[in-house]
């Protein structure tokens, strides 16, 4: 296995552990998108672990280590649809203020925004 420094991330294992840890974050949304909708949405648990994942799947890429892997831009197009589609649809049953409820989508979408240009960057670079 090749080491090209000394971080915690400069070898081929640690790129292999990264591929490996950031294919388990795409594959449990990719569960999530796949299963019940009544599992995504605000209250349940899919409702705050898919933007979760995809926030860690963010930022790791942003430390631009080899090893990460992002879905396809298609893919997470699709998830942004398909999440807001349960979110928006769900999200008045639990009588959030108005604020709250304009902020939170708004975090949503630049979080599915977000991972979609750092995939394109990936592509282009």
């Amino acid at each position: 296995m090749g080491t090209w420094g000394p971080g915690n991330f400069d070898d081929d294992a640690a790129a292999d552990h990264l591929s490996r840890l950031t294919d388990q974050l795409a594959t449990e949304v990719a569960e999530a998108m796949a299963g019940d909708r009544v599992r995504m949405e605000p209250d349940e648990y899919w409702g705050v672990a898919v933007p979760a994942n995809l926030e860690l799947l963010a930022v790791l890429a942003r430390l631009d280590y080899v090893g990460v892997l992002l879905p396809e831009v298609a893919t997470l197009e699709t998830w942004k649809s398909t999440f807001l589609e349960v979110w928006d649809g769900a999200i008045d049953g639990l009588e959030p203020s108005a604020a709250f409820k304009e902020a939170r989508r708004a975090v949503l979408v630049r979080t599915f925004d977000d991972l979609v240009e750092l995939r394109k960057a990936e592509d282009a670079g």
